[in-house]
């Protein structure tokens, strides 16, 4: 019987859950969060203590008197503890940035891709978040916890990339890879997670929403590649294999131009940022093709939002907005409201914020029902996290 492991488990649990209603719901006291949460009273003061005592709670202010005339401290996430760090590979960049545990970016450095080589991504990732590892330090902030975006499929239990053809990779073990060079520079003992850059992109825009996450959320990412992130009844929506959300390879033109991949007429050679800067004459029909994109997916997820971001935007801003009104005209035709589509909160920085954001998502979800691997890493690093 594995009776430690088992407790040891039902207390991450527990405690992910107290934090997620603080995250929904600041200022709520002990009391309420146990009516909310529906553990005792006693394992809320003792998980609120130790929560207090790591630096993930703060208590909000003075007592105030509840409904029943009894005082209750309000609680809040501590931002001025912890932080994450978040990672973008990207075919032509590597972005590092500094989050706090509310969204809030505390630091930031890009800088040219030096080489597609794994070894010397890993490197040259790991030397970019030393350094912002140590502005965290100086700022008197505590990691806990890394998440890296690749612009590929990537096998969620063990961290290879299965196919990222834009950067020449099939099967590449990248996440030992990045842990050996991180140690390298120094960095041990904290979480590090990986994912596709538009999941990453999905989660952060999920999980550092204003309000309520918006479930479900599709993240459509217009950069060298296409794809899109899916987050699903609170989840990361991966696939059997890591491959879901590779649209940049659905097919929108039979006998089309060829794509890297080796299909012809996907969307990456409509939409992929270096032909719309190839070929700036046809930003209109490129967004044409976006605005079926995006009505696609509408019609097959229904979801609450989609969001746009990525190179193309960036660099053309009128992009989205064409095909925005591609989506509305289908829409009309068809007798309904538009779907929401808007702009990504985090413009180009999308993916290495949503990097961090994968890192809080998965500690704050220690059940994943397809990866005992993932769940064993966390574990691993629950004394740094």
């Amino acid at each position: 019987m594995k009776t430690i492991g088992d407790q040891q488990l039902v207390r991450r649990i527990n405690r992910s859950v107290l934090l997620r209603l603080l995250r929904a719901q600041p200022g709520l006291s002990r009391a309420r969060l146990a009516a909310e949460s529906g553990l005792t009273k006693s394992t809320v003061s003792l998980l609120v203590r130790e929560l207090l005592d790591d630096g993930w709670l703060d208590e909000a202010g003075a007592p105030v008197v509840d409904g029943l005339g009894r005082p209750s401290t309000p609680l809040r996430i501590n931002v001025g503890v912890r932080a994450l760090i978040g990672v973008e590979i990207a075919i032509e960049v590597v972005r590092v940035v500094c989050v706090s545990l509310q969204g809030e970016v505390l630091y930031s450095d890009a800088q040219p891709l030096r080489d597609h080589a794994p070894s010397v991504v890993c490197a040259q990732a790991a030397r970019m978040v030393a350094a912002a590892h140590r502005r965290l330090l100086v700022s008197g902030l505590r990691l806990s916890g890394i998440g890296v975006g690749v612009p590929g499929a990537v096998h969620d239990a063990t961290g290879v990339v299965r196919f990222a053809p834009n950067l020449g990779w099939r099967n590449v073990s990248l996440l030992p890879g990045l842990t050996d060079a991180l140690a390298g520079e120094g960095i041990s003992g904290v979480a590090v997670q990986l994912q596709n850059d538009a999941d990453t992109a999905a989660l952060g825009e999920y999980e550092f929403s204003d309000g309520e996450g918006e479930d479900p959320l599709i993240f459509v990412s217009c950069d060298v590649g296409v794809g899109a992130g899916i987050v699903l009844n609170d989840r990361l929506f991966i696939g059997a294999q890591g491959m879901a959300g590779e649209i940049g390879h659905t097919v929108l033109q039979i006998d089309g131009p060829r794509c890297s991949c080796g299909r012809r007429g996907c969307a990456e050679v409509f939409l992929g940022s270096r032909v719309l800067d190839r070929e700036a004459g046809e930003l209109r029909r490129a967004a044409g093709f976006l605005g079926v994109l995006l009505q696609n997916l509408w019609v097959t997820f229904e979801p609450r939002a989609i969001v746009v971001g990525g190179k193309s935007c960036e660099a053309h801003p009128e992009f989205l907005g064409l095909a925005i009104e591609t989506v509305g005209r289908y829409a009309e035709s068809a007798g309904m409201p538009p779907p929401v589509v808007r702009a990504a909160r985090y413009g180009e920085w999308a993916p290495a914020v949503g990097a961090a954001a994968l890192a809080l998502h998965e500690y704050l979800r220690p059940l994943h029902p397809n990866s005992e691997a993932r769940r064993e890493r966390a574990a691993a690093s629950e004394s740094a996290v």
